[in-house]
Parts: structure tokens; C-alpha cells; sequence
């Protein structure tokens, strides 16, 4: 399989960012890419939680998941869109959620980020995600091109245990798309990353946003796709524009054969 974890700057205008993402999605076409993995906050980054909450698309009418939905049938490939801001069905908060796209435009599955970034990392700005999104609580496993996928969503990555139980159930690739901030990326996102493809064998593949956004915060970028060794195949740095790498899911059988310490885990009150 042909992998792109692209890599870009959400703005607060999801009709900048959609025709942004869509350039990407042809380019990583155009390189072979029989799937390509967008990150995180991928139809827009809000400059204010006013923006966030008068912006929010609703799945029916969404324009960025239309054109990925198109964009996915003209190129024939798959796509995860890492995650777009939405109108939540039951909550007056919004959801934080993961789509994955089929070749013939559907959407097979869909995944609410489950852990919130609260958190003050000394960047000026502090998060309070639980005050804006409804968690997610269900971790949620798909097929894509026939392989188990689990699914994830930027600070779901510091909790191994959801690793573990895609691991238990057979994951030969996990996705953690991620707008990690600055501070926190350049102190912990390979090591996260390269951790969790140790841990569970599978491969990790990880867009990215990177730069300034509107409402100030600066992301780190380093889209990767790791191997279940821990290996980088692929590392976009801070300016690239897409992670690209051709792997063998035999790799996974070999990894886990070799080494499988999730599956001897002992667990402790």
C-alpha cells in the first residue's frame, strides 16, 4: 500500500481550508497514494469558540466531507479525514470526529475523539477542550483496503491503553492524526508515536497541521508514518506537505512474532 499523511494550516474559513486539502489530496494522488490520511481539525481551526460554534458543519451538508467524499471517487483511493469539527446529533457541544472514506465515496466509519486536551503547556494559550466538544466514549475499529484499522485522534495518543485494544483485536495500522501544539510536538511526537507502533506492532500513521493558525497557537507538524518496529518511513518535517511510503502489512506479522509485550501485559489495581 501506498500511504500520504499530509500535513497543513486548518484557517478559520472552512472554504480556504477545504480548497487547501483538496490541492494535497490531488498531489498525493499524483504520487501513487492508494490512501491518504489528513489530520486533525481538517475542515477548519477556529480563531475563537464563537467561530467554533457558529461554524461547525453538519454531516449532511458538510462542504469539506463533500469534496473528500468526491474526492475519493475520482481518484479511486481511500481516505481518512483525521477529524472535522461537527454539529453534534444530541449535544449542544461539538463533535470532534474522524471519517474514513472508501474508493466509491462512502463513508465507512466514524469516530469521536474519546480523550480532551485540558491542558497548560506554557505556550501562552490554555486548552479546555471539555468546556467546547462532547467525548467520544466507544474506541471504533474499520477495514481499509482489507486491513484492520483502529482509530484515533491527537491526544488519544498519550493513552496507551486504547492502543492496546486495537493491538488485542488485531490492528495492522492505527491512525493518530494530530494538531499537536509547538511545545508539546517537540518534546514528545516521535517518541508517542514510535512508542505506540512498538507497543502494538501495527503501523502508525500520523497527519499532521503545522504552523499558525488564526487563533494564534502554533503547530508542531512532523507528519510521520512509522513501522511496527518504530521505524520512520516517513517524516514531513515542519513545512512539508505530505509523509509519503510504500509498505508491507507482512511487516506487522513479523513485528508481533518477534516482539508482542502488549499481549503479556499484566494488569495492576
Amino acid at each position: 500500500m501506498r500511504l500520504a499523511a499530509l500535513q497543513y494550516t486548518s484557517r478559520d474559513d472552512i472554504a480556504v481550508t477545504t480548497d487547501c486539502a483538496a490541492k494535497l489530496i490531488d498531489a498525493a494522488a499524483g504520487e501513487g497514494a492508494d490512501f491518504i490520511a489528513l489530520p486533525e481539525c481538517a475542515n477548519f481551526l477556529s480563531a475563537s469558540r464563537e467561530s467554533l460554534m457558529a461554524k461547525a458543519e453538519q454531516e449532511e451538508s458538510a462542504l469539506f466531507l463533500t469534496m473528500a467524499r468526491d474526492k475519493a471517487r475520482h481518484h479511486g483511493c481511500w481516505l481518512s479525514v483525521g477529524s472535522c469539527l461537527m454539529r453534534h446529533e444530541t449535544s449542544a457541544k461539538i463533535a470532534n470526529r474522524h471519517y474514513v472514506i472508501a474508493p466509491n465515496g462512502e463513508i465507512t466509519a466514524r469516530y469521536d475523539k474519546i480523550h480532551m486536551f485540558d491542558a497548560n503547556v506554557g505556550d501562552g494559550k490554555r486548552y479546555r477542550e471539555s468546556d467546547q466538544f462532547e467525548a467520544g466514549t466507544t474506541p471504533v475499529m474499520t477495514e481499509i483496503a482489507g486491513h484492520k484499522t483502529g482509530l484515533s485522534i491527537c491526544y488519544d495518543l498519550r493513552f496507551a491503553g486504547l492502543f492496546h485494544h486495537y493491538a488485542k483485536y488485531e490492528a495492522e495500522m492505527i491512525l493518530t492524526p494530530a494538531a499537536f501544539t509547538k511545545v508539546t510536538g517537540a518534546a514528545h511526537w516521535h517518541v508517542l508515536q514510535r512508542s505506540r507502533a512498538i507497543e502494538t506492532g501495527a503501523f502508525i500513521v500520523a497527519a499532521a497541521q503545522t504552523g499558525t493558525h488564526d487563533d494564534g497557537r502554533q503547530t508542531y507538524g512532523h507528519a510521520l508514518i512509522c513501522d511496527p518496529w518504530g521505524r520512520i518511513l516517513a517524516d514531513a518535517g515542519p513545512t512539508g506537505e505530505m509523509a509519503l511510503a510504500t509498505i508491507d502489512f507482512a511487516e506487522v506479522a513479523r513485528a508481533r512474532q518477534a516482539l508482542s509485550a502488549w499481549s503479556s501485559q499484566h494488569h495492576f489495581e
